[in-house]
């Protein structure tokens, strides 16, 4: 092993695979949060913010069980076929970590563009409440390992 190696081993912030579930689930229903917490701001001062957010939460009701969930489903899968201890961060792969980074700079681009709040609150509101409702899977899977 040459030296490389080793001090990646000695920093590697490794825990076992199952305790990877919790900080995805987090992840999802922070982000999920704070997109819900930013759209609301914005819908204080629309005209029919209640349509709006309904509009916004059956989105994201749909887009939680036709997509997200399916992709908790398949990352789940994927932390429980790890072998042994896993670094930290690897409950997301190189590939996810990447899409958030576009996702990111999708985001901000959106906000600031010229649309109307109003309209993106809807987006964010279907995106964010699509995550946090998917959360719910990553906390289902780690519940029956808590001893």
């Amino acid at each position: 092993m040459n030296w490389l190696q080793r001090g990646i081993k000695k920093y590697n912030p490794a825990v076992k695979k199952e305790y990877l579930l919790l900080p995805a689930g987090l992840v999802w229903m922070g982000v999920g949060l704070m997109l819900c917490y930013m759209a609301f701001r914005w819908l204080q001062s629309a005209t029919h913010p209640v349509v709006l957010a309904a509009a916004g939460i059956v989105a994201g009701t749909l887009i939680s069980l036709f997509g997200f969930r399916k992709i908790a489903r398949h990352n789940i899968e994927r932390i429980e076929a790890l072998p042994g201890n896993r670094c930290f961060f690897s409950f997301m792969t190189v590939k996810s970590y990447l899409l958030v980074l576009v996702m990111m700079s999708f985001g901000i681009a959106l906000r600031h563009s010229s649309l109307p709040k109003e309209f993106l609150a809807v987006i964010y509101i279907s995106i964010g409440f699509a995550l946090a409702l998917s959360s719910i899977s990553y906390f289902k899977s780690y519940r029956p390992l808590i001893k």
